[in-house]
This record gives C-alpha cells, sequence and structure tokens, in this order.
C-alpha cells in the first residue's frame, strides 16, 4: 500500500515537472531572456544617437539627443517591471495559487503598504514629471538640491529613471538621489554655458592695458581651433567686477557647449596668466 502511494506520487511529480514545471522553467527564462534582448535594444537606440549626433565633441549631445536617452532608460525599465509582474503572476498561478483568492488579502496588504509606499509613488511621480518636461536629460551637469541635505548634489547625470537620479562627480563618485527628495535642480548645461573668469590684477595697474590684453587673449583664443569647437562665440570682457584697496578683480565670459564651460575656463585661465607674466602682471587668474 505504501509503496503504490509512493509510486503514485512520484507518478503525479513527474507529471507535474513535465506540465507546469516545465512551463515555469521557459517562463523564468523567458523573462530572463528578454530583459537582455530589451537592454540590448535600449543600448542599441542610445548608441545610434550619439552616433546621429555631428559634432567635434562627440561627448556633447544635443538637448533632443539627451531627452531620448532619458526616455530609452524610463520606457525600458517600466516594460521590464510589467513583464516581471505578469511573469510572477503566471508562475503563481501554476503553482496552485488561486489568483482570484488573493484579491481580498492583496487589498489589505496594498492598503497597508500604501502608507509605507507614499515615497516611492512621489519619486515615481517626481520622475514623470522630470522626464516630460525635460528638466534634465542623460549626460546634463546639474546642481540638485536635496530634501535634508545642506549640500547640493552636483555632477554628471549617468542614469534618469523613474525613480532616482544618478551623478557622477568631479571625484568619480556617484551620487543616487531618489526623485521625490529633489527641491531644486540647476542645469548648467542646457543649450549653452558659460565659463567666467574673475581676472586678479593689482589695484595700480592700468585697466585699460589689462582690457586689451584680455581681449586679445580671447580673440586668440576664439582663433584656436580645438578652442573654437568648445565655444559659442569670441570671449568678452565685461570689466571692472570688485575693487579692493590692492587689488581688481576683472571679469572674463565666454559661451560654450553645453557642458564645457569648465574645460574652457580651465584653458583661458591658463592663457591669461601667462599673458599678464608677459606684461610684468603677476597675479595669477
Amino acid at each position: 500500500m505504501t509503496t503504490t502511494l509512493a509510486a503514485g506520487t512520484g507518478a503525479e511529480f513527474t507529471s507535474w515537472l513535465r506540465g507546469s514545471g516545465l512551463e515555469i522553467v521557459l517562463l523564468i527564462v523567458g523573462a530572463m531572456l528578454f530583459s537582455r534582448f530589451a537592454t540590448f535594444v535600449r543600448d542599441r537606440i542610445t548608441r545610434r544617437i550619439d552616433s546621429g549626433f555631428q559634432s567635434s565633441d562627440s561627448l556633447v549631445r544635443t538637448e533632443a539627443a539627451k531627452h531620448r536617452h532619458a526616455l530609452a532608460q524610463v520606457i525600458t525599465w517600466v516594460v521590464l517591471v510589467i513583464v516581471y509582474f505578469l511573469v510572477s503572476l503566471e508562475v503563481l498561478r501554476r503553482l496552485g495559487f488561486q489568483l482570484s483568492g488573493l484579491v481580498a488579502p492583496a487589498a489589505v496588504l496594498g492598503a497597508a503598504l500604501g502608507f509605507g509606499a507614499q515615497r516611492i509613488v512621489q519619486d515615481l511621480l517626481a520622475g514623470f514629471f522630470l522626464i516630460t518636461e525635460r528638466q534634465y536629460g542623460f549626460g546634463d551637469v546639474v546642481r540638485i538640491a536635496v530634501t535634508g541635505q545642506s549640500e547640493p548634489a552636483e555632477g554628471t547625470v549617468e542614469d534618469v529613471t523613474l525613480r532616482i537620479t544618478t551623478l557622477r562627480n568631479p571625484d568619480g563618485e556617484v551620487i543616487t538621489v531618489p526623485n521625490g527628495q529633489i527641491v531644486k535642480v540647476t542645469n548648467l548645461s542646457k543649450d549653452w554655458a558659460r565659463a567666467a573668469i574673475d581676472v586678479p590684477v593689482p589695484a595700480t595697474a592700468d585697466i585699460t592695458k589689462v582690457n586689451e590684453i584680455l581681449h586679445e587673449v580671447g580673440a586668440k583664443a576664439f582663433q584656436d581651433r580645438r578652442l573654437k569647437s568648445l565655444l559659442l562665440d569670441e570671449p568678452t570682457v565685461m570689466g571692472l567686477e570688485d575693487l579692493t584697496v590692492d587689488q581688481m578683480n576683472i571679469r572674463m565670459v565666454a559661451r560654450t557647449l553645453p557642458g564645457k564651460q569648465f574645460d574652457v575656463g580651465r584653458e583661458l585661465r591658463v592663457r591669461v596668466a601667462a599673458a599678464l607674466r608677459r606684461e610684468g602682471l603677476s597675479e595669477t587668474a
């Protein structure tokens, strides 16, 4: 009797493995393959976006390209979440769970989790508006004020989803910011950027001569092939910005491609310092 029962149980288990068990394995494997495929398609689309941007500097993307990068990331994330949810339901059904009987417990559990999931919902809604309003996109340089933090998060946007924004700061550190905790966003690379350079010189210096030196530096920088590809127009001298007893600051500004204000600023400071040194003004810009 025991042997017969064990044989019957083994036969039923074998039959289940060949039927529902095999279907569960196929569902899980299919979900994993679909995830790989979706990621492959997303990466290929973003590569085509990058290759379609005609510029001497391939690191700088147009506003439309940055927005499409962010959309590709978000759409892929949403599609995968839906697929995983549907596969999970099918796996539960094949394991013998009656999904109709889970409606009442799920409602109670959903109500309980609703209070704890408010922040997640807030993150998702905030992320939706960040994407649709094009506040920033993949590759933008941003400064983000975060709730409860005295120092803003600043860096280059590496990833944008409906829930989080991932930045990489100049030190190479990765910063993850929940979208629902973002208070203010300062986009440093939208459409164009500006490099502002304050040039300190002795208070006794001839302002007219200093202005002429700076104008000459700006003109030569705009003629340089490497810098001209980053500049939108010739750097200009704004004039006297600050004055103290023994020093005055003269401001020089340059409009640059998005995100390239830091590179242009460093290069202009080197050129200004060398030009002032040649004229006998040893103050460092």
